[in-house]
């Protein structure tokens, strides 16, 4: 196929899993078994008022553990954040660290967890750097089925002096365990279930066409389509369907591994500048891209884009271009079917936006995502991309 992996020699990376209706038992087991004593609970507001964070606490705390929680982190991971975690993870001498919350909490647990032993700051440790090493032991608790950071080597943090969303890499923020319970995620409302869904669509597409994608993150990145197509609408319809929300939690899990080990692309490398700039979160973004990068990339891996169709069930009759139009209607679709919001709606003037593309071309190159999209775009082409999504 047209974006086959270069590499005959596939390495692939997994933090150890529980998986399934009330995982959540088994943390402090699975703490134990690692020698963690003190672990750095980190969360965010609404997980420390809901309830979710002091039930994870007590059940570390059950295990003989001595948890501390720190719930300041914000929805755009950012340095402000991270520096604030680190001092409670001093303070508390804390020897591991636990995201509880969506991917924001999980991110920021990992950046935490590699300046507490390595230092600096997370500038240094921005793409195109490879870490491998220098972190306390990560747990992961997702309440969101969307980022897959409980399965990830990445995490993005936003630098608060350049307003950067800074991917950072390497296997030192591969969590060694991660908690995946449905149940935790029963609560979300439509348009975070419908962000977070497409978040991981967008991860399953995109590792699955990568420059990087191997036979191995093919299986995670197909399964987790066809999961996704079978089940995000229903999710978004009723929040209590207990198997929509398991193919969810499970397809944000296949994606994150997937795209863990073959990266991401295009609508990636787009979508981080737009967060840091205007403040949109993360899966949105993703969706405002999504069908318009998909449309520049085809003639890149036409095949790949076609069974990306057939994963999501698309049935197409008719020429070799089919299954790449009608990928692209379906994205289209569902963005109309789970309410997508435009730009103009969230606030964007298209003064602002024209004056941030120069910026935010420079951003989405220099993370290096788009360099493994199978049509690789020049900044020219990445600016007209951007000019063109604006409604």
């Amino acid at each position: 196929m047209s974006a086959a992996p270069t590499s005959d020699v596939a390495s692939f990376r997994l933090p150890r899993l529980l998986v399934g209706p009330g995982a959540r038992h088994g943390i402090g087991a699975a703490a134990r078994e690692l020698g963690i004593q003190r672990p750095l609970l980190v969360t965010d507001p609404f997980h420390a008022q809901n309830g979710v964070a002091a039930q994870i606490a007590d059940l570390l705390t059950e295990s003989g553990l001595v948890p501390t929680v720190f719930s300041e982190t914000v929805p755009d991971p950012s340095t402000s954040a991270v520096v604030a975690g680190l001092a409670a993870a001093r303070d508390s001498g804390a020897d591991a660290v636990i995201g509880v919350g969506g991917g924001s909490p999980i991110d920021t647990a990992k950046a935490i967890a590699l300046l507490a032993l390595s230092g600096g700051e997370m500038r240094e440790y921005k793409a195109p750097v490879q870490t491998f090493g220098g972190a306390l032991p990560i747990l992961a608790v997702p309440t969101t089925a969307g980022s897959g950071s409980e399965a990830t080597q990445f995490t993005v943090i936003t630098d608060d002096t350049t307003h950067e969303k800074m991917l950072c890499a390497g296997p030192a923020f591969l969590p060694r365990v991660a908690i995946v319970d449905v149940e935790l995620t029963l609560t979300m409302p439509p348009r975070l279930t419908a962000d977070t869904g497409i978040d991981a669509l967008t991860h399953a597409v995109e590792a699955y066409v990568s420059r990087k994608a191997t036979p191995i993150s093919d299986t995670f990145a197909l399964r987790a389509m066809s999961l996704v197509g079978g089940s995000l609408e229903s999710a978004y319809a009723d929040g209590g369907d207990l198997r929509a929300r398991s193919d969810m939690m499970l397809a944000s899990l296949f994606a994150g591994t997937a795209f863990s080990n073959a990266s991401v692309a295009l609508v990636h490398g787009m979508s981080r500048p737009i967060g840091a700039r205007f403040g949109i979160a993360h899966g949105l973004s993703n969706a405002l891209l999504f069908p318009a990068v998909t449309r520049f990339s085809l003639a890149g891996a036409p095949e790949r884009y076609a069974a990306c169709a057939q994963a999501l069930g698309i049935l197409v009759d008719g020429d070799d271009a089919a299954p790449g139009a009608a990928l692209v209607a379906e994205l289209e679709r569902l963005n109309a079917q789970l309410a997508v919001p435009t730009l103009t709606d969230l606030g964007v003037t298209a003064e602002d936006w024209a004056a941030a593309i120069p910026t935010m071309t420079e951003q989405a190159i220099a993370s290096g995502s788009p360099a493994n999209n199978p049509t690789i775009p020049t900044a020219p082409q990445i600016a007209e991309l951007y000019a063109g999504i604006f409604r």
